[in-house]
């Protein structure tokens, strides 16, 4: 009887909680990180903490398990408690005001809802540098996990080229804001005012986005006549001749790297490349080459034979993808502000390959979860040292078993249902 009754209770508070908007989520995410910012140090001793968590409690719960209890306290009392308690309480109001946003324009909508995202991460990432600096990275994972999903997933192809593209992305930004404003060994003097390089950036990362997608005519090209495992071994030794072909460039710094890169890759550059990756990249799958890609998935003789272009859609897809691994790969060089050949190896392609199969093939919300979830977990095990690189792997492993195409596979990314008021979306408006 007790079972039951506690189903029933469960299944109550789930159906409370499923007419929370989105609206109703971000406000009480916002309300909680303002909580933590105002007095998250004094919860923090109060519980029996040294300090504020920098990540949800898990690397000072590793580091000394007998704080465990008092992590897993803080964490109810600063993000459980108000997140539930606001969502819940302004459900009704909230899907008032969302289907009235939702009625009278969505791109109001969609700003008011990006604006308390982005406030809540940046308030969220204002507790300490290295939270700013994982946020970003994880900004940035979801670009690169997006674009090499569009081979990988939707087209159904396994391409290992991905960190070959982020790399030419990463040098062809940094040579060109180095050599035009910074003063750096290497180069020489800058040859324009450091004033006028903000507004350059955005057209330096472009342009490194167009180097990795000319890069990426070398898989393409190939991609025509192989498949399968063919195809990877070129992708993967594309991969080898760029990374080999850059230890080998002196005038790029060769293998010691490339370094002075402007810091001009702030939380709002990554966070608004990042919504544009995600808008650009869903616009793109979900339109008519989006279908010919799944077609070729699908039956690439049947796709040919019912008149879809298979080359003229696989070489869109690849330099499609190779420009936003590009983009990826140029914020990374200048959120760290550094960038070494070394970086783009083995190493970096199976942290991609496992974000993109972990998260889920042929979904946009899949690839947002896979990269999300490998770097958090990825920085969350950073105790465990070695152990973390056999935890990961046995995940991934379990995932594979119970999930075969990831946690949340062939699901599209549909904005007009995300947005609108619970209400709407069961009366089906």
């Amino acid at each position: 009887m007790q079972a039951t009754s506690d189903k029933r209770w469960f299944k109550r508070l789930g159906r409370s909680f499923s007419q929370v908007p989105l609206l109703g989520w971000l406000l009480g995410a916002l309300v909680a990180v303002a909580l933590e910012q105002i007095g998250g140090l004094s919860l923090a001793w109060a519980v029996g903490l040294p300090k504020i968590p920098v990540l949800f409690g898990f690397l000072m719960a590793l580091k000394k398990p007998l704080l465990v209890p008092s992590a897993l306290l803080y964490v109810v009392l600063i993000y459980v408690l108000p997140i539930g308690v606001i969502a819940r309480v302004s459900a009704s109001p909230l899907n008032r005001l969302a289907g009235k946003l939702f009625s009278s324009s969505l791109v109001i909508s969609v700003v008011i809802h990006l604006g308390l995202l982005y406030a809540t991460l940046h308030v969220w990432a204002g507790i300490s540098d290295y939270r700013l600096l994982v946020l970003k990275l994880a900004l940035i994972a979801i670009l690169l996990t997006l674009s090499l999903n569009v081979v990988n997933g939707y087209m159904g192809e396994f391409s290992c080229s991905h960190p070959g593209f982020m790399a030419l992305g990463a040098y062809g930004a940094s040579i060109c804001t180095v050599v035009l404003f910074v003063d750096d060994k290497l180069f020489g003097s800058a040859l324009l005012p450091a004033a006028i390089g903000p507004f350059f950036f955005p057209l330096a990362l472009i342009l490194g986005g167009l180097l990795a997608a000319v890069g990426a005519l070398a898989v393409a090209i190939p991609s025509f006549r192989t498949r399968g495992d063919y195809l990877a071994i070129i992708s993967l030794a594309f991969m080898f001749i760029v990374k080999s072909m850059i230890e080998n460039l002196e005038i790029v710094g060769g293998p010691r790297g490339l370094s002075s890169q402007p810091d001009w890759a702030n939380l709002p550059t990554v966070f608004l490349w990042t919504v544009a990756g995600i808008w650009i990249i869903n616009n793109f799958v979900r339109s008519t080459i989006g279908k010919a890609l799944n077609a070729v998935r699908d039956n690439e003789m049947a796709a040919d034979a019912m008149t879809v272009n298979t080359r003229r859609t696989k070489f869109i897809a690849f330099c499609f993808a190779a420009f936003w691994a590009g983009i990826a790969g140029g914020l990374f060089a200048h959120v760290l502000r550094y960038v070494n050949p070394s970086t783009f190896g083995i190493q970096k392609l199976a942290e991609v390959l496992a974000m993109v199969y972990f998260g889920g093939l042929n979904s946009v919300y899949g690839s947002i979860v896979g990269a999300l979830g490998i770097s958090l977990l990825g920085e969350a095990l950073r105790p465990l040292e070695i152990f973390k690189w056999i935890i990961i792997p046995l995940l991934l492993i379990l995932v594979m078993i119970y999930r075969p195409t990831g946690l949340i596979a062939f699901r599209e990314f549909d904005v007009v249902k995300l947005l609108q008021s619970k209400q709407h979306s069961e009366k089906g408006v």
